[in-house]
């Protein structure tokens, strides 16, 4: 790594918060010591964007330190404030962005902080980007930097909460037991893995009778898989997804094309790693009660 690299990445440095366009929490608290944070964030921030680095080595304690991604390692105010002169000599007009993903504070006067964070130069170059993890500590009623560890930056990914249904990547086949109505469904990944998108037809003696999208995924606030479908005739509808064992239940509530609230809930129960089992219970339309599906059989497709 050259010293202009390495000064570069250094700019990142998620302190803990900053201000308008600067700064995103996703998943911090909202208490004092928050506030506190975020306000002695918002002055590093006025410090970076006027470039004096005496100012911006100053948010760390006295002995405080800094490691890059490739173990590169800055001890102390002088030879932080030091990398951020030479920073501010060769690139003008640096803007800091900061995205806090969690924030804990492990005792009353220590907090230790994660993140993504992006520095923006005014020339159009690419944004230099990192993961970091921060450690903070109270001084004299100051929140300052104890420590900084940065890791090369990686795009958020809710995998390891979809990755129960990863069987479900492929192709897959079903028919009525006439064998007049045949459904296929091809499920796969998304961008980064945080969703898993299926398109859907279904057909009657060769006569395309529907078809659709699906995008299951993951939400943080109920945490639970949920799905979200779009009929090519207008419809749409949601999903909660809960699972005991090898079945699979989706509560569903739909809107149909004509205005009409559709209820149901859908049990997929799978039998082995090709073969699944599926039926619709529990369905109301706009209120009164529909007769349950007869269960079907899904075969995946070699």
């Amino acid at each position: 790594m050259t010293k202009h690299r390495l000064i570069i990445k250094l700019m990142p440095l998620a302190l803990a918060s900053c201000i308008g366009g600067g700064f995103t929490v996703r998943a911090a608290d909202t208490d004092s010591k928050d506030a506190a944070i975020t306000k002695t964030a918002e002055a590093f921030v006025e410090a970076f964007n006027k470039g004096d680095a005496k100012a911006v080595s100053e948010f760390w304690t006295p002995d405080g330190d800094y490691v890059d991604e490739d173990a590169r390692v800055l001890k102390g105010r002088k030879a932080i404030e030091a990398s951020f002169a030479d920073l501010f000599s060769k690139n003008k007009d640096l803007k800091l962005h900061i995205e806090v993903a969690a924030r804990k504070f492990p005792t009353p006067d220590t907090a230790i902080e994660d993140g993504n964070s992006m520095v923006i130069a005014p020339d159009g170059r690419a944004p230099s980007r990192s993961r970091y993890t921060n450690v903070l500590v109270k001084k004299d009623g100051k929140w300052l930097l104890e420590s900084v560890r940065e890791a090369a930056y990686a795009a958020p990914s809710n995998y390891e909460y979809l990755r129960p249904l990863e069987w479900l990547i492929g192709e897959w086949a079903g028919e009525s037991a006439d064998g007049k109505v045949v459904g296929r469904v091809n499920f796969e990944w998304g961008p980064g893995k945080n969703f898993i998108v299926a398109t859907r037809t279904v057909e009657h003696q060769d006569a395309l009778m529907q078809n659709g999208t699906q995008w299951i995924g993951w939400d943080p606030v109920a945490k639970q898989i949920r799905s979200w479908n779009f009929e090519g005739d207008g419809g749409f509808s949601e999903g909660k997804w809960s699972n005991d064992g090898n079945t699979w239940t989706i509560k569903t509530d739909s809107t149909v094309v004509d205005g009409s609230k559709v209820t149901g809930v859908n049990t997929a129960t799978v039998v082995d790693g090709d073969t699944l089992k599926i039926k619709t219970t529990d369905q109301k339309l706009d209120g009164k009660s529909v007769p349950d599906t007869a269960e079907i059989t899904v075969k995946r497709v070699n």
